[in-house]
């Protein structure tokens, strides 16, 4: 673990459970402030519930979280999703009462170097593409762009002949990764089986053999699936979406325009970045708002 980093009255430092509520609070108001400024809807409909997320992360043994002091009071948080061989980068937000300080920049190199310590083969991230501020300081600390993305609300309801679709199990998790691997070149079977044990993940399967899972839907899931057919077939039956909605790759023009045409809406741009390894994806997916 490196050291604490130290710059004027600034102190990053480890976040235990019990920074949660203050460090919820200032998620909320920031995450409202960007948004709204740019006539976007807030990712979190309240602080209690922004809270609620980092009380998980922040006790989570696969995520490093960390926060900053200024002059003893916490102004922001950070954290790294360590659960598979890449690792994702957020939420990261700081005070909007104190702004243009550095802050920002600091939360964000002390996950990399945690990153760069722990021998991750990539770390990557999702930021909103309103917002130029972030997408500027992450190119610049070593981030690249790579696709465009767009958050969206309400999946239709609906099956498709010849896909079986089912709660995963953790007897899956071995098919399910090799799947991701062929797509990704990586597994995130740390992710699954946090879905399974909490009872969102699903699989579908064609001519007898899984073709695609999901971790759950919404901002902290991702899918992967052979075809758009498999994602489809997911979507298709998809339950209590967590978060904004899920995040849908704009490229995959099949997929996205299948979205608009059963209904849903766009709610949001974002782009994913990337350091370290990168594979183009040889298949279907659905990213999480880590990556």
């Amino acid at each position: 673990m490196s050291s604490p980093a130290h710059t004027s009255a600034v102190h990053i430092r480890r976040a235990t459970p019990g920074d949660a509520e203050t460090c919820g609070r200032i998620c909320y108001q920031a995450f409202a402030a960007i948004n709204r400024s740019h006539n976007f809807p807030p990712d979190f409909p309240s602080a209690e519930v922004a809270t609620g997320l980092l009380t998980m992360l922040f006790s989570h043994p696969g995520f490093y979280c960390v926060v900053a002091e200024l002059d003893g009071r916490i102004v922001g948080s950070n954290g790294l999703d360590e659960r598979s061989i890449i690792a994702g980068v957020g939420p990261i937000t700081v005070d909007p009462d104190v702004q243009n300080r550095g802050i920002g920049r600091m939360l964000m190199q002390s996950v990399l170097d945690r990153g760069r310590e722990r021998g991750f083969a990539g770390v990557r991230l999702l930021q909103a593409a309103f917002h130029n501020r972030s997408l500027s300081l992450y190119t610049k600390l070593g981030f690249d762009p790579r696709e465009p993305m767009s958050v969206m609300q309400a999946p239709p309801r609906l099956t498709f002949e010849g896909c079986q679709v089912r709660a995963a199990t953790a007897e899956d998790v071995e098919e399910a990764s090799r799947l991701c691997e062929r797509v990704h070149g990586h597994n995130r079977a740390g992710e699954l089986r946090d879905g399974i044990g909490q009872g969102s993940a699903l699989v579908v399967s064609r001519h007898g053999r899984i073709t695609g899972y999901a971790s759950g839907f919404g901002y902290f899931r991702h899918a992967v699936g052979e075809s758009n057919l498999d994602v489809k077939a997911l979507l298709g039956a998809a339950e209590g979406i967590s978060g904004p909605g899920i995040i849908v790759p704009t490229r995959n023009a099949d997929l996205f325009r299948w979205c608009l045409e059963n209904g849903m809406r766009v709610l949001y741009p974002m782009t994913l970045m990337t350091m370290g390894l990168y594979n183009e994806p040889a298949g279907a997916y659905l990213p999480s708002v880590l990556y």
